[in-house]
Formats: structure tokens, sequence, C-alpha cells
């Protein structure tokens, strides 16, 4: 056994390993703060960082972390490991926390990993595997190869399991039942071994490919299982139909739903920890004719990207917004569908400028994320908490800078107009299809001209489109058609070229890796203001703001076109 060379554990302030780096005299504050700095501004891991900057060496770094975990160190040169054993984890799981299984008993499993792994997700792995879980500890390097030799792609993880669990579900009279089932027999189904880990394994996969939704979706037939990612929904090989409500009524267990109840909507969440990364599930249940439509939302809690400089926005733009995002009283609105990342903008604005000095305050339906020094409200209607509702209480509370999750209706509307008449600034969206429409549809619910004319300080609508595969990236000349369809000529080309993505393992053969915004800005100026007050169409503002030099989204997604980051196909479909 590890020497004890930490008695107590400590206050965590950092990353626990930048943590017990300082606690042990390894690094000082100072560099602890660098080091968190560097991780935040480039994403590095703190591990990574504080052995490649030559604080500790990886060997010694394990030894620390053996002594605070109170066990051992093991070198697979050392050991032999059956096949039967490596067969006790899914490969998801082992791929999502970097586990390796060493030693499977009646009741336990003995798993390496290489560094401190979060209480909880150590919980979540007890009941997945139905075992108690022992850690050691092993070189980082060791860990990475054995995961990557012993459990190849992620193609083959899902159709093992489905494998298995069909197996398992011929000979378990509990999940064979068909027809009218009672509570009893439901909660026998969702606590099937196989069941259980089908859908573990389900969740980490998703949330491990970047999934941004989970669709679960019962047909006549089939039961489907779709991952939305980079806002294109893929198919994984479904399970068989009579493990729908099985399947179904686990996700409502563990999203604290009423498992019962078929006949109406729920909604729910599920806190989920994948390789010490926190998520929320939001979870959605429609009845159907065929059963229970269930769609989770992936909510990632994570901030730490969530900056204004980086996610995407054009120089001009991005200075136009750094200066109305300062000003003292008025709105912002973004605008654009669901989906688009509205919200993922909204946040970074107020990470800009939430100050020691400022007051924030959110009403969000969900609250998406977690920032320090921001008060978050969650609207809850069934009990009153509306948008209205706490927008009054918000008033009350001396705030700074308030953000609505949504503008819905005329009440929200006049709240958020009165707030920025007061001398508060506010961050709001709408679903609108651009810039220009954000002005007409505050009219439309019923809110005075010269009151949005005199508010309304900026609108940002955006798009997200996929991203050509760095990997496959491929170079070819547009034909006159293509440029015909976004309305360019061949002199405005030139000699650039376009590209697309051939498909290849890295984007799983779709051509496409990640996703970027395109955006347009509409700041309201005076020639603006006094379109909105003699009520003028969309579409002569939007013309007008051309002029005053706005670009709109089918612009700016031209531009990222002939910057290789997009297709046309990409553009069109969202413009």
């Amino acid at each position: 056994m590890a020497d004890d060379t930490l008695k107590e554990d400590p206050v965590l302030r950092f990353d626990a390993i930048l943590d017990l780096a300082l606690v042990n005299g390894i690094i000082d504050e100072e560099q602890a703060l660098s080091i968190q700095d560097e991780h935040d501004n480039s994403g590095k891991p703190i591990r990574e960082l504080i052995v490649t900057l030559g604080y500790i060496t990886e060997d010694d770094l394990l030894g620390v972390l053996a002594g605070y975990m109170c066990t051992d160190i093991i070198s697979f040169a050392n050991i032999s490991i059956s096949q039967d054993v490596r067969n006790a984890i899914p490969a998801a799981i082992a791929r999502a926390h970097m586990i390796v299984p060493i030693e499977v008993g009646q009741s336990s499993i003995t798993l390496a990993t290489y560094t401190v792994i979060d209480p909880t997700a150590t919980d979540e792995l007890s009941f997945i595997l139905s075992k108690d879980v022992r850690l050691v500890l092993a070189r980082k390097d060791e860990i990475e190869q054995f995961v990557n030799d012993w459990y190849g792609d992620d193609s083959a993880t899902v159709s093992d399991m489905l494998s298995n669990i069909d197996d398992v579900v011929t000979t378990d009279p509990s999940l064979m039942t068909e027809g009218s089932i009672d509570e009893k027999d439901l909660e026998a189904q969702a606590g099937s071994e196989p069941v259980i880990r089908f859908v573990n394994l389900v969740l980490y996969q998703a949330v491990k490919d970047r999934a941004s939704d989970i669709h679960f979706e019962p047909f006549e037939k089939e039961f489907r299982i779709r991952y939305r990612v980079d806002g294109a929904l893929y198919e994984m090989q479904p399970p068989p139909k009579r493990l729908a409500v099985p399947i179904i009524s686990r996700v409502k267990v563990l999203a604290n739903l009423n498992i019962s109840e078929r006949r109406i909507p729920q909604d729910g969440r599920i806190p989920l920890t994948v390789a010490g990364h926190q998520v929320d599930l939001r979870v959605s249940c429609l009845p159907t004719q065929f059963g229970e439509s269930v769609v989770l939302r992936v909510l990632d809690r994570n901030v730490v990207a969530l900056d204004i400089d980086n996610i995407g926005l054009p120089d001009d733009i991005l200075d136009d917004m750094l200066i109305d995002i300062e000003k003292p009283n008025g709105i912002i609105i973004v605008t654009g569908p669901t989906g688009s990342g509205k919200t993922t903008t909204l946040y970074s604005c107020l990470k800009k400028i939430n100050t020691p000095d400022s007051k924030l305050l959110t009403a969000e339906e969900p609250v998406e994320y977690d920032m320090d020094g921001i008060i978050q409200v969650p609207i809850n209607p069934i009990v009153g908490n509306t948008f209205a509702a706490v927008l009054r209480a918000f008033l009350r509370q001396d705030p700074d800078t308030m953000m609505i999750g949504e503008i819905r209706d005329f009440e929200t509307a006049e709240i958020a107009i009165q707030a920025s008449l007061t001398g508060h600034l506010v961050f709001s969206t709408l679903h609108t299809n651009d810039a220009a429409g954000a002005v007409t549809r505050l009219i439309d619910m019923g809110v005075a001209p010269y009151l949005v004319s005199s508010t309304l300080e900026a609108v940002l609508a955006q798009r997200l489109v996929r991203t050509n595969c760095a990997s496959c990236k491929t170079p070819y000349q547009p034909d006159d058609e293509t440029l015909q369809r976004l309305s360019m000529t061949r002199d405005q080309v030139g000699n650039r070229s376009f590209y697309y993505g051939r498909g290849c393992q890295t984007c799983n053969n779709t051509g496409y890796k990640g996703r970027k915004g395109i955006f347009e800005y509409l700041r309201v100026s005076p020639q603006i203001r006094e379109m909105i007050n003699e009520k003028k169409p969309t579409l002569i503002i939007r013309e007008r703001a051309r002029e005053l030099g706005m670009r709109t989204m089918r612009e700016d997604g031209v531009r990222n076109i002939l910057d290789g980051y997009t297709t046309v196909d990409e553009i069109l479909r969202y413009t």
C-alpha cells in the first residue's frame, strides 16, 4: 500500500490534481493560478500542464495521487489479465472513464486508472457494474494503450451490448411482459440489470460522442434510438421493440418521473458525470400512439469555454458587441431557432461583464450553466414561477443586469422594457428568422413601437452550421449552378476553392466535424429607430440595415465557405 503522504483532504480551490500539487508543496499559489489560467485559455488538461511545465514527473505525480487515494500503483508488465476480466466492463465505460479492469470478484471489481476519479463517478461505476469498486493507479500511457488495444473503436460497443441484452431478455420473464403493465411490473423491468447497463451505456456513449440530444422513439414495429451530433441526427442500432417500455421506464426512473403515468407529458432531469465532467440531461416525455417518445437534451455544465472572444464571432461584430454589452441600460436580443447556441452566446456576454461591482440575475427554463457570481433562478410555471413573476421580483433585488431566457409574451416583454427604461441592461432571446424580425416580433406581441425603438440596442441573429472535417477536407472548383444558388459571380470567387469533407474515420464518414456560428448583427441606429417608430416591415428594416453596414447571415455564410470552414449545402440549409 502506498504511503499516506496527505493526511487530510485539501480544501478544493482548483482542480483536484492542482490542489494536491499545491498542498504537497510541488507548486506555489502563483504557479497554481498560472496553470489554471493556461487551462482555461487553452483547454489543456491540468495533469498535462503540470507535467509538461516541469513541476513534477509523471511517476512522481502518480505517487502523490496514490498517497492521497491510499491505494497501490501497479505496472501492466507485472500482471496478466484474462479475457473474462476485460469483458467485465462495457467498452464505452472503459473509454469514458479511462479505466482498465484488473481483478473481478463475486461482489467487487478492481479498476486501474491514472487520475483521481470523482466519488460520484465511483458510485455510478459501482451502480453500473453492480459491484463494489476498488481503484488502483497506473501510468497514463499504459492505461491509454490498454484501453485502445482492448476495446477497439466505438462502433462495436452498442452492438455488443444489444447482443447481450437480447440474449438476456429472452430468458428474463419480467422483460417479456406485453400489453397492460402495472407499476410493480414497470419497476421490475426498469430495474433489470441488462436494461440498467444498456441505458447507462447509451447515455455515456452519447455524451462521449458530443451529442446534443438523445431520442428514444417508439413506432408500431420498431424502437429507434438516435443521437443528434453537430445538428444532424444519427440512428444507432435499434434495440428489440419489446424493450421500449423497460428502457423508457429506466430513463424515467433516473429522471425521478412517474413511471406509471403514460398519458400526459412529463419533464425531468438527470445529472451525469462522465470522466469527471458534469452534464445535465433534460428529459421530456411525450405520449404517442405507440408509446412514450423521450428526448434528452444534453446540457454541458462546464463553463470554461464560455468566452465571448472564442465563440466564433467575426471581428467586426465582436467589436460592436463588446461596446454594446457595456452599456448601462437597454435591451440586447439574441435570436435564432432551438439549438442555435443562443444561450451560449448570452452566457459568454454575461461572463464578460461579470465583475464584483455589478449584480447579475438570470431567469431560465432550465438553468443550463452554473456561473459563479451570478444569481440564477429556474422558471417553474407549475408553482407560479413564471418569467413575468420572476422579473417583477428581480426589480426588487437591485440588479444591474438581467438575463431573460426567452421573451414569449407581452407581459414578459413589457417588464423587460420597463426594466430597461429604469436603468437596467437586459439580455434575452427570441425565435425569429433574422435580426430585423425581432423588431416586428416585439411589436406583434403588443409592445408600442416607440418603446421598442427607445430601449432596443442591438439584435444578434445566429445559426450553427457543421464544419468540414479537417482530416478529409477536399478542395474543388464550384460550378455555375452552385454560384447561382449563392447569388455569386465567378469574379467574386476568383481563384479560391470551395471545400467539402470526403468522409473518414475521424468524422464517422459524414464529412463534418464540429459546428461553427454564422451571424448577423443589427445595431439600432437613429435611422433604424425612426423606421421602428414608423412600423416599417421587416424587409425594409433589413435592407436599410444592410445599407448601413450590416452583413446578413447568408453573406456571413458565404464568407465561411470561401474560408474553407463549411459547405454550400450547410449554408443553403440554414439561410
